[in-house]
């Protein structure tokens, strides 16, 4: 396939911004890139996708979502509202969690799957719970990946707050489905696996040592760290130590482990993340949501920390994120110097890319020769000049996920003039709908019980 009359956006080192541009793609990879008509001259035969002046850039990444919080949208938590994150985890997210069946888990993947596409997000990272279907809860979730066509990283959130049986199988079903991506006949890199942890403050230190000594070479954890001042008290109350040197004592840091949030980490703690090449990931729009503060993504980056960007299950649209995030750290610290455009897309274009390409072994998140072919199209007709140097705050200001007419994922469309090719979305919908209606009844059950 040739995609022709393109402007293309690389988020190469340096980036580049040029129009005019045709794109070759052969077997999920960007083989070539040439100017006018040169492709189509060269390879007559090749099908033709006309973008019609449109924009092609990498597809959107997210360093972190939670498939199974979907069906929280419009649900009420009864009593009181929550005061504070340990109270919103007590009545909204452990309930929840609790009520899924393990069709439950499939549609509430599908929808997020749907939601993806449609706004451009080709890359995702997963962290999964459902303590009353652990066991095979993760094949369930990789078979709503595959009909999708998204590239994904899956993993179990680990957990004591079940009991050590709970958390035992939590522990079986992270290394069964790690082995199973690992010994795969058919390693094509679209899935990616990691092993879940959910956060110090529930997990006990036998747990934490079960999991560092069974996980399998090469593979990491991927755990919430400080999101909430607890989690940084319990660890000192119950270790004498901040979490950061808990976990790095106990073997959860390093270059495959990627840690969610930090938000109440002190410079110490991320000096060890750096040290020992730990990713981490922000997600401002949840942080706001829960009330509990920013992290120094600044500092961190300053640091040298790959800080990457995710969405915690909010939407994927993920320039969504990317404003909250130009906009929260301004508020937060009163300074509208404060978080530019370019740091913000070095999170969620560079870094999300790095992450990427680190985890499924390939080259993500880059328009240039070589690369996965994960692209999409976007309406945009700027109406100032834009370059490469000012494109950070085209996409801030001006781009919205509405614009995105074409999703492709190594190099097979998902969607093409705004519609879905591979799945029929209001069958899944329709589907969903119904499947909500008894979570929420167990889940009224589950927090009347609690």
């Amino acid at each position: 396939m040739i995609i022709t009359n393109c402007s293309i956006i690389s988020w190469g080192t340096p980036n580049q911004y040029v129009e005019g541009r045709e794109v070759r793609i052969i077997d999920g990879k960007i083989a070539e890139i040439g100017a006018g008509q040169e492709l189509r001259a060269k390879y007559p035969g090749d099908e033709i996708l006309d973008a019609n002046g449109q924009v092609l850039m990498p597809g959107l990444i997210c360093a972190l979502t939670h498939f199974y919080g979907a069906f929280s949208r419009g649900m009420a938590i009864y009593g009181d509202a929550p005061a504070n994150f340990p109270e919103i985890l007590k009545k909204l997210w452990w309930p929840l969690d609790q009520s899924l069946t393990h069709e439950d888990v499939y549609y509430s993947a599908l929808v997020c799957l749907i939601d993806a596409i449609k706004h451009g997000t080709t890359t995702v990272f997963d962290h999964h719970a459902s303590p009353s279907c652990i066991s095979g809860s993760l094949d369930v979730i990789e078979k709503a990946v595959r009909l999708s066509g998204i590239r994904a990283s899956l993993c179990y959130e680990v957990t004591d707050r079940g009991g050590l049986e709970k958390a035992d199988e939590g522990i079986q079903e992270n290394l069964r489905f790690i082995n199973k991506i690992r010994t795969a006949e058919d390693n094509d890199s679209m899935l990616s696996a990691t092993f879940g942890l959910h956060a110090s403050l529930t997990l006990s230190e036998e747990t934490l040592r079960k999991c560092r000594d069974v996980i399998p070479s090469g593979y990491g954890f991927h755990i919430h760290v400080a999101e909430h001042q607890s989690d940084e008290f319990d660890s000192i109350k119950r270790y004498g130590t901040r979490i950061i040197d808990t976990l790095s004592r106990a073997g959860i840091t390093g270059d495959n482990s990627i840690f969610v949030h930090g938000v109440h980490l002190d410079a110490r703690e991320l000096e060890l993340i750096r040290d020992s090449n730990t990713w981490l990931t922000h997600q401002p729009r949840s942080n706001m949501n829960n009330a509990v503060g920013m992290a120094e993504t600044e500092a961190a980056l300053r640091l040298g920390i790959p800080v990457g960007i995710g969405n915690d299950g909010f939407s994927f649209a993920m320039w969504d994120e990317w404003r909250a995030c130009y906009l929260a750290h301004k508020l937060w610290k009163r300074d509208p110097r404060t978080m530019n455009g370019s740091l913000v897309t070095q999170m969620g274009a560079y870094n999300n890319a790095k992450f990427a390409s680190h985890f499924f072994k390939t080259r993500i998140g880059v328009s240039e020769e070589g690369a996965r072919a994960d692209l999409i199209l976007v309406d945009y007709l700027p109406i100032t000049p834009m370059a490469a140097d000012n494109l950070p705050w085209h996409i801030l200001f001006g781009f919205r996920d509405s614009m995105v007419t074409l999703t492709m994922v190594n190099g097979e469309i998902l969607m093409k003039d705004r519609k879905l090719v591979k799945i029929d979305e209001r069958s899944i919908i329709n589907t969903a709908r119904e499947k909500a209606v008894s979570v929420w009844e167990r889940y009224q059950k589950q927090f009347k019980d609690n």
